[in-house]
This record gives structure tokens, sequence and C-alpha cells, in this order.
């Protein structure tokens, strides 16, 4: 059976874990709020402070304000000193989130898969200390470029592949 952060955590703690999110993001205020806080996948607890469910105009929004305000950042420390105790990690990812995963299960693991081969590069844009690229982007094992957009990663692979 594979195994999930569910079942690594197992209920108590997973529960914990969301109802304490929960209680802290409804102190929370913002210019918006929309659905889908506390996002359960295989392998993290993503955490959207904002709501999955904004539109691109708020995701965007958020991502300035968050910037000023720090919500994400103020977040995640408070989460690391609630849950100092659980041997988790908590990284700011993307423009509206944070990814909760054990230590350990960081995107490092895919490079387990890729051992033949000699040269891997990683482009990511949460590269710096806290951020969930920041990881695999520093690992010995891989060449880790940072990246601003879609676009950003267009360039660079056009320059670095292609030029």
């Amino acid at each position: 059976m594979e195994e999930s952060i569910a079942s690594h955590l197992g209920e108590d703690l997973l529960q914990r874990l969301i109802n304490f999110i929960l209680r802290y993001l409804s102190d929370v205020k913002l210019p918006v709020k929309r659905g889908n806080f506390v996002e359960l996948r295989n392998g993290i607890l993503n955490v959207s402070p904002i709501g999955r469910s904004c539109s691109q105009s708020e995701r965007d929004a958020f991502y300035e304000y968050d910037k000023v305000q720090k919500i994400r950042e103020t977040m995640v420390e408070v989460l690391r000193k609630e849950f100092a105790d659980c041997d988790l990690q908590f990284s700011i990812g993307g423009q509206i989130s944070i990814d909760i995963f054990p230590k350990g299960w960081s995107k490092c693991f895919c490079l387990s898969f890729l051992k033949d081969y000699d040269t891997i590069h990683f482009f990511g844009d949460k590269t710096m200390e806290g951020g969930n690229d920041y990881e695999i982007y520093n690992d010995p094992r891989t060449i880790g470029h940072t990246v601003t957009s879609p676009e950003d990663t267009m360039n660079q692979l056009k320059d670095y592949f292609f030029a």
C-alpha cells in the first residue's frame, strides 16, 4: 500500500493540525476569502489563506497583499511553534499557499528516481529558505534555477539549452 500523509501522520494529528489551521484562518482578516482553505493531497496538506477557489485576479491580488502583510510567513512561524514536536515541514508555495509535509518528504524525494542521470536541472519560484522549492534547489544533485513566471522559465530554458 502506498503511504500517504494521512496514514503517516495518523488521524489524531491530522485533525489536530486541520482544526488548528481552520481556527487560525478564522481570525485572519483579508480583503477577500474564498472556499477550499485546506486540501489534503497524497503527499502534502496544502493550506491557502485566501482559499483555492479564488479567481486568477484574486490570486494575483492576494500574492501582492501577502508580500507586504506576510500572511503566509506569519502563519508558517505560528505553525512551526505549535507543531514543533511533530517533525513537520512548513513551506510557502506558489502564490497563495503553504505546503505541510513530514520532514524528508520534500521535492527531493523525486531525485531517488533519477539516479541514472548525471545532470538534473530544477526550475522553481520559491527557492528561498522557507519556500517549497528550497530543498531541491539547494540539493547537491541538482543545478537550481530560480524563475519568476512560466515565461521566465521558457526564456531560461531557451537560453540554457538552445542558445
